[in-house]
Order: C-alpha cells, then structure tokens, then sequence
C-alpha cells in the first residue's frame, strides 16, 4: 500500500431475504485524501456500517470499486488481501477483545498472527499501551477495565500492524461523553504523530465536529452531501444534514 488514499467508485450493495431486499449502499463515491481524518455521518440504517466494512472488504459489494493505497480491492486475490487488511485497522463500537487474554497478550495477538518472536511482540506490545496511557494495566484483564480503557486497548492493538488507514466503526457509542472526548484525544494525536488516515463512522455530530474535517452525509445508502466539516454543518444542503443537525442541537 503506497499511499493512504481511500477511492470509493459507485459502490453497490443489497441484502436479500426470503421476503424482501434492502438497498444499504446506492451509487456510493467518496474520495478520501491521505492523512485525513474524514467523517462518515447518518442515522441508524443509514448504511454507514455497510460502507466501512466495504472499505476492507469484510462485506464485498454487488459492484463498484474500493481503491486503497491506490489498489483495487476487489482485483486482488485472497493472499494479497490478507496482506493488504494488516495496513488497515478496525476499532468497533464492542472493542471486541478477547476476555481469556490479558491486556498485554491482547496487543501481541496481532503480532503472534504475524510470526514476530516473543521478545519482539511484547517489547512492541508495551511501547504501544505506553503510548494509549495503559502500561500499568498489562497484566489486566479486559472485565477489569473500564469501556474507555477497553477501547484504548483495542487501539493499541490495531496500532500494532502499523496500519495506514484507521477504520472507526461506532467507536465511541458505547461511552459516555467524557470518556468520548479523551478516546477522540487519543485518535488526533495517533494522526498527529503517526499520519494515519482515519475515517470515522458515527451518527454524533459532536464527535464529527471535535475530530473530522471533512465529512460526508450518508442518508438511505446514498451520500447526500460532502464536504469540509463547518460548511456543511453551518450551510447544509440536504435534508439528511439539516435533520442530523437539528438533533445534534436537541442533544446539545
């Protein structure tokens, strides 16, 4: 992956059941330059989700094209994907750390994957929850943590395959305000100090505002506007945008 771009080419996809099909995503374009953090914004069932795990192929669209780092995706075989998933990070809204670990194997999981030597891992495992604020708690167990220091983990985690591009789904929902703002802390200066694309995938606009410059509006699986963050939040064009910001106001 030479670059950290993200090139979204009219992206389809539909779920289909015995009854019914949902549309998630419809003619989905999106442009993401490098080192930007981008936010993806919309209510529940908007098809924000669908989109992110699209991003690395853990959904793979009906057609269109998911361009990172200047490869096409959907052209790669399963070897070179895999390769390609280790520059891309996921943090969810659950954490999704494995209980039966303690914080530290949590972190040298990725790297244990990987092949990297024990000492290697474990040297690399502790500078990262150095640098998330958690060294003291290396030999804790995820029950013992609170949600911010569980997300905390699980980004010291996805930091430790050094990944280009940080896909954020959710991952502040399950936290209260407070908490939210010290994570969003944490994300400015991984792209301050390490130049990671980070896109994040919300329905709060207070997070959009404190961390995103750019933003795009997704509404019924289609993108219904984008662009820098305090336009379209102080002009917004769409009726998607007004409506999330009228509940942003209501939440305020």
């Amino acid at each position: 992956m030479e670059t950290t771009s993200i090139e979204i080419q009219h992206l389809y996809k539909t779920y289909s059941s015995q009854n019914s099909q949902v549309k998630a995503l419809r003619d989905v374009s999106l442009s993401i330059p490098e080192h930007e953090i981008f936010g993806v914004i919309g209510l529940s069932g908007a098809g924000k989700s669908t989109l992110v795990r699209c991003m690395n192929l853990l959904e793979r669209p009906d057609s269109g094209k998911v361009i990172l780092g200047g490869q096409d995706l959907l052209a790669l075989n399963k070897k070179q994907l895999r390769l390609c998933r280790q520059k891309i990070g996921m943090i969810f809204q659950h954490f999704n750390l494995l209980e039966q670990l303690n914080v530290l194997a949590n972190v040298c999981f990725p790297l244990e994957i990987r092949g990297i030597p024990a000492r290697r891992r474990k040297e690399k495992a502790m500078d990262l929850l150095q640098k998330v604020g958690l060294a003291d708690k290396a030999k804790a167990y995820p029950s013992q943590l609170s949600g911010g220091q569980k997300q905390r983990v699980a980004i010291a985690r996805v930091l430790a395959n050094d990944p280009g591009i940080l896909l954020c789904d959710e991952a502040t929902s399950a936290l209260d305000p407070e908490t939210t703002k010290t994570i969003l802390d944490l994300l400015k200066t991984i792209h301050n100090t390490m130049g990671i694309t980070i896109v994040i995938i919300t329905h709060e606009m207070a997070v959009v505002r404190d961390i995103c410059t750019k933003v795009a509006v997704l509404d019924d699986g289609a993108v219904q506007e984008c662009g820098n963050v305090a336009e379209v939040f102080h002009a917004p064009k769409s009726k998607a945008a007004r409506r999330l910001l009228l509940m942003g106001d209501k939440e305020e």
